[in-house]
């Protein structure tokens, strides 16, 4: 037996009049997900513990079968592990977002624009960091660079201090949401009189495209310790993601992180490749179990885009599950298929929600018959409640 994970990030939604009182995904085509919803069980899964935080580090960590509310300690600190980050005890590891914010006003009364600074390149953002570093780091503040607009800021015997995700309070004032720490709020300050006039910043406003005019600290966390994916379950499992978190949950555990060409958490990311690179670690390279992590229905959704939200849900039916069945339908090889997100990310609010997700759980060994499609609406008519979301890993790993 195969198992595979199939993970739409922040791909759940709420009814929205301008679809006729649909969600995103149940508006969406995807006859991939609706044929095999009417052969599994569907339901809904509770991936965010009562009183933590609906991010993706907990709900995925939930997803991969970790008790948040035991081996949480931060997400910036997953990410520094994807990059190969050193870090002692002591530390403690920021996210640094690269943002965009208005330029007219005193800095504290500027608004956040864009939480991810149009999805700049990574090697643009690499440049911008280069910038910085003079005038940031010291000996216990460095800057490393991560993926895109997400990177990562350590800090030596530091503390972990509550702090605001630019993602929560898109085109509010930032005043209220600074860092009350000093050096964090003058590092921020200071990025933006650095990277409002730099050459990229001002060939992307020439292309209309959003500048990453200033860095934004939030995610304070220290050293995670995960234990063993394959000593918990007895199955080799890899990792297929662009974003920095997911490939450090995966070193963490332990797991393989495989790189895909093209695969850089956008809209536009290398979907094929993805399906690919599973169906090759399970049928090919000896690994039991994938999971397929693709950020675009989040990325859209915090964006606020309807139109785009829903073609990533229709890019991950077609060019990734449509895939993955095909593939491992013709091998003949026993397999399990698990198709969920890590949480909603509604349109209306632009940002993560602590509600239930809807999952599609396929055996093709124990077809079911139903007339169910896969969305949020039926899975909750369905019946099924699998309660809290790291026991579902179990559930579907089971002999």
């Amino acid at each position: 037996m195969k198992y595979i994970v199939v993970l739409g990030d922040g791909m759940a939604d709420e009814p929205l009049e301008s679809l006729g009182g649909k969600t995103p995904l149940e508006y969406a085509s995807t006859p991939e997900m609706d044929r095999l919803a009417a052969l599994s069980e569907i339901g809904l899964l509770h991936t965010i513990p009562e009183g933590m935080s609906p991010g993706s580090d907990t709900a995925n960590l939930s997803v991969l079968g970790y008790n948040p509310k035991v081996y949480y300690t931060g997400r910036s600190p997953l990410e520094a592990l994807s990059i190969g980050v050193p870090m002692e005890a002591e530390d403690v590891a920021f996210r640094c977002n690269l943002v965009t914010l208005t330029e007219e006003e005193p800095y504290e009364e500027k608004r956040i624009l864009d939480h991810s600074s149009g999805e700049i390149r990574t090697e643009d953002a690499n440049v911008l960091l280069d910038a910085l570093r003079p005038a940031l780091e010291d000996d216990a503040y460095r800057l490393y660079t991560g993926t895109s607009y997400r990177h990562c800021l350590i800090v030596k015997r530091g503390q972990v201090i509550p702090l605001a995700a630019p993602h929560d309070h898109l085109t509010e004032v930032i005043g209220p949401w600074l860092p009350r720490d000093a050096r964090l709020l003058e590092m921020q300050k200071k990025s933006y009189e650095i990277l409002k006039d730099h050459p990229i910043n001002r060939e992307r406003k020439a292309r209309g495209l959003n500048p990453a005019n200033s860095c934004w600290f939030w995610g304070a966390g220290t050293r995670p310790a995960l234990t063993s994916f394959e000593e918990n379950y007895h199955k080799r499992g890899v990792m297929i993601s662009a974003v920095d978190l997911l490939k450090g949950i995966a070193a963490g555990a332990g797991m393989t992180n495989i790189r895909v060409e093209g695969a850089n958490g956008g809209l536009h990311t290398n979907y094929e490749g993805k399906a690919r690179a599973a169906v090759k670690a399970v049928l090919e390279d000896n690994y039991d179990f994938a999971y397929i992590h693709v950020e675009a229905p989040d990325e859209m959704g915090h964006q606020g885009s309807i139109e785009r939200k829903i073609q990533a849900i229709e890019n991950l039916d077609q060019r990734v599950i449509r895939i993955v069945r095909e593939a491992m339908d013709a091998s003949g090889e026993d397999y399990r298929l698990l198709v969920l997100p890590d949480h909603p990310t509604p349109i209306r609010v632009r940002t993560h929600t602590a509600d239930p997700v809807p999952y599609l759980l396929y055996d093709s060994t124990g077809r079911q018959s139903h007339s169910w499609h896969y969305n949020e609406r039926e899975a909750a008519e369905s019946g099924n409640d699998r309660g809290e979301g790291y026991r579902m890993m179990s559930y579907l790993l089971r002999p």
